[in-house]
């Protein structure tokens, strides 16, 4: 696999990152280690959790295996995150100093190591004060509990204000944001790609199979059932399958991939992780499988260049519509001059 720096940081992680979120829920333990096994086989470094996986299980998973695999965890980078709910009490959430001192020293304790290289703001709280949530960050890299830390699901805004913050007070600076990215779900680079890029930060997108659509699984008109994330709960979040299927832009996109896998020998899944790993500011993309058939078809796409038509055609398919003020066409005129002036 490919190793680029992990954002503007000198850590070293490889393309594809394996995501952990089933650990201890749609996998089982010996099912987990394995997917980890097979992940490192492959030649991959970057692990992504949070406490809240299953409830702290998917932490204690992977520090059960780290435990027993000394020269892999060796060279594993670990990335966690907090902000969700752990308890029922009102200090059992968000980016507050206490709560987060707490849940930093449980997340240690579950994965059996003294320091977390990537911590992980899972979410805004508007409740407690950035300069808050930042000094306890920076805290946490002097004492040596963190090696760095970043965003997920955070919005423009949000990013350059922390960014900003953390500058003017010489703090650590953010190294990521972690968001939801793929060819069905584009919006980010509206705006929240460039403040990523503004700030030095690297993207670790969430979900780039659009929680499996574009690996070909679901059909137009066709209800899903069986043991997949829709066929279990065809509402499921963003994910829906009633809110997609009414989308001609969907099935336009679903029809370019598998026409591109096809004519390579690949699959869906592969050229559709391709694409986003190619994409500007991107780290390292996060693969969440539950098998290890998953998992090595998804790891396939490592070896997938895309050629320029096939990246046009996808880019020109899946982009993003946006009124046209402030992000289409009037509003990026607006924001741009030939350096030669005039009208």
């Amino acid at each position: 696999m490919d190793y680029r720096k992990l954002g503007a940081s000198g850590t070293i992680v490889t393309a594809y990152c394996l995501g952990t979120m089933t650990f201890g829920a749609e996998a089982d333990e010996a099912a987990s280690h394995r997917l980890l096994d097979d992940y490192f086989a492959w030649g991959g470094n970057f692990i992504d959790t949070a406490d809240v996986y299953s409830a702290g299980q998917s932490e204690e998973i992977i520090g059960r295996w780290l435990k027993a695999r000394p020269i892999e965890a060796r060279q594993a980078v670990i990335a966690t995150k907090a902000r969700f709910p752990m308890g029922n009490g009102p200090n059992d959430i968000g980016l507050s100093r206490r709560h987060l001192g707490q849940a930093l020293n449980d997340s240690l304790k579950r994965l059996g190591v003294d320091q977390v290289d990537l911590y992980q703001m899972h979410a805004w709280d508007a409740l407690t004060p950035i300069e808050e949530t930042l000094r306890f960050l920076d805290d946490a890299v002097t004492a040596g509990k963190i090696g760095y830390y970043g965003f997920s699901n955070y919005v423009g805004w949000q990013i350059a204000k922390a960014a900003e913050i953390a500058k003017a007070n010489a703090y650590s600076r953010p190294v990521t944001l972690q968001p939801q990215y793929s060819l069905l779900v584009r919006d980010i680079e509206l705006e929240i790609v460039a403040a990523c890029q503004d700030a030095g930060m690297g993207l670790l997108p969430w979900s780039p199979l659009g929680g499996g659509w574009l690996t070909g699984k679901y059909k137009r008109d066709q209800m899903p059932t069986g043991a997949t994330r829709l066929g279990e709960n065809p509402n499921r979040g963003s994910e829906s399958y009633a809110q997609r299927n009414a989308q001609d832009r969907v099935w336009a996109i679903i029809s370019a991939v598998d026409e591109i896998a096809t004519a390579r020998g690949v699959s869906m899944a592969q050229v559709a992780l391709a694409w986003t790993a190619a994409r500007p500011a991107v780290t390292s993309v996060i693969l969440g499988a539950r098998t290890p058939e998953q998992l090595a078809d998804n790891l396939g796409a490592a070896k997938l260049t895309l050629s320029e038509d096939e990246t046009t055609r996808l880019n020109n398919v899946s982009a993003p519509q946006p009124p046209d003020y402030p992000y289409g066409k009037a509003g990026t005129n607006q924001r741009h001059r030939k350096i030669e002036g005039g009208r």
